[in-house]
């Protein structure tokens, strides 16, 4: 039997991921016109950050507050605008579709 059927795996998250994210949307909302906003692209530049940037995974509120205090520390911050910073140059080099 499949052990997603035995326990709750509702609770368990990356917190990476909102940092990421929200990361990413700040560095669009100020990229020049030429970074493709379309959804392949952005979810792209998001698994290429994330790949890059150390996961913060919770199963509990405790388990958020520890993450959120991780993004606090200056290298973990840092790592994370570098990583999406280089991700939205990997992916505008090279999009994952073709520009018109």
């Amino acid at each position: 039997m499949p052990i997603i059927n035995n326990f709750d795996f509702e609770n368990l998250k990356n917190e990476a991921e909102k940092f990421v994210l929200d990361e990413l949307e700040r560095q669009l909302a100020t990229a020049s016109g030429s970074v493709c906003h379309c959804s392949d692209c952005v979810l792209d530049m998001a698994a290429i950050a994330l790949n890059t940037v150390k996961p913060l995974y919770r199963v509990s509120l405790l388990g958020a507050l520890y993450a959120a205090h991780a993004m606090d520390e200056k290298n973990y911050a840092s790592t994370v605008r570098d990583a999406v910073y280089s991700a939205i140059k990997k992916v505008s080099k090279n999009p994952g579709h073709d520009i018109n």
